[in-house]
């Protein structure tokens, strides 16, 4: 007996290893092994034959075998792969039926009908009563998904669970019964806990939706606040944005201005590099232009910075830019500010201007932009052609 229960665990330890793909993380040797163990502790304290405990250790060993083949319906494989095993292995007729039997037994709708399949039904079943039940269930929501069967949410696995523990399982033997079952009353009771904190943390979230909600309907300027402040971020950003090209471009044509006075300039005056005389010159003198445009495009305007009351009765001048204000006294300012805000409409009136000549300014940027790489794209392109052309008629 020992000798084909050692050789069944070699085989199924190499099946497992070879067949079984990854995504078994619950249906595993390590299940199985647990199986084993727990099918030897109700034996040992169950009133069962040596050819019966044979059988149900041999079925404990096999009776996951079958997800090496099929997940649907793996009971029936395992029996297959379980039967090919043990006729290679000259077992009677009689023990290969007996272990098909409790194979059978683990289907989790069926009803054990004698001892062994009590012992097996338990033995299979027996993470409800033991500590680690949280880890294996978890692992099993894990598998389902993996193999796309159902996809469970925390809450609803917790109901699953609870819902299989009250109205599908129940232990068999006696030991399981004494043992397990007051393991399995805690773990129910913890899954209960943990669906009442999860109830109180959703109506939690559902309370303070719905006061997110009903503020957002007492305040519907709050949308307005939110465009004005994405749009003038929107504006800083592409003002940041123009404000690095111009200076990508001027260093670099300022390198390339640097290595030409340095390397190419000082040798013009030697006879045999008098062709490079010209392309030389249209380097340098689209690098200066190039270099011309950047700062162009990055130069501040100078405003006044001064402000009649005249001009704030009559919405004239933007407030909101510190150009306009600068040289004023504070108590102008203030003066002026008081103005805007005691009125929402000159509020909103002073953003929309305050946008309106930003988006001013970034076009007056990117226009000259785009003229400057322009004029640098078509710079290097003649400079390139001119070296080749003066290269190839000296």
């Amino acid at each position: 007996m020992n000798n084909l229960i050692e050789k069944a665990d070699e085989f199924v330890l190499k099946l497992f290893k070879e067949k079984l793909p990854n995504t078994y993380i619950y249906h595993n040797l390590k299940h199985t092994q647990r199986v084993v163990k727990s099918t030897k502790e109700l034996i040992d304290k169950s009133q069962i034959n040596v050819k019966q405990e044979e059988a149900l250790i041999l079925a404990a060993w096999f009776h996951d075998t079958g997800y090496t083949r099929v997940y649907k319906g793996h009971e029936e494989e395992s029996i297959k792969i379980a039967s090919e095993f043990l006729e290679e292995n000259n077992a009677t007729p009689e023990l290969i039926e007996e272990v098909s039997k409790n194979i059978k037994a683990t289907k989790f709708d069926r009803k054990p009908q004698d001892l062994s399949e009590e012992i097996i039904k338990d033995a299979d079943c027996s993470h409800f009563g033991k500590e680690y039940f949280r880890e294996t269930s978890e692992l099993l929501r894990q598998e389902l998904e993996l193999h796309n069967i159902k996809n469970f949410t925390s809450s609803e696995w917790i109901q699953e669970n609870i819902r299989v523990i009250t109205q599908k399982h129940q232990f068999y033997t006696e030991p399981a019964i004494a043992e397990w079952a007051p393991v399995k009353e805690q773990n129910l009771l913890g899954l209960i806990e943990d669906q009442n904190k999860q109830q109180k943390k959703l109506k939690k979230e559902e309370a303070k939706a719905r006061m997110k909600a009903q503020y957002k309907n007492d305040n519907p300027e709050r949308s307005i606040q939110t465009l004005f402040r994405i749009t003038l971020r929107n504006h800083i950003k592409l003002s940041d944005i123009a404000d690095t090209k111009a200076n990508i471009l001027l260093s670099v044509n300022a390198i390339i201005i640097s290595l030409a006075l340095a390397n190419i300039i000082p040798k013009l005056d030697a006879a045999s590099n008098k062709h490079l005389l010209i392309p030389t010159l249209i380097l340098v003198l689209f690098s200066v232009a190039s270099i011309i445009l950047s700062i162009l495009s990055t130069r501040p305007q100078v405003t006044g910075g001064e402000f009649t009351k005249e001009q704030i009765k009559n919405r004239e001048v933007n407030l909101l830019f510190f150009g306009n204000s600068h040289k004023m006294s504070f108590e102008d300012f203030k003066w002026g500010m008081k103005e805007i805000i005691k009125d929402k409409d000159y509020v909103y009136e002073s953003l929309m201007l305050d946008l309106h000549l930003l988006g001013k300014v970034l076009h007056r940027k990117y226009k000259i932009l785009r003229v400057t790489y322009t004029v640098f794209m078509i710079g290097i392109i003649i400079s390139v052609i001119a070296f080749v052309v003066a290269f190839y008629l000296m």
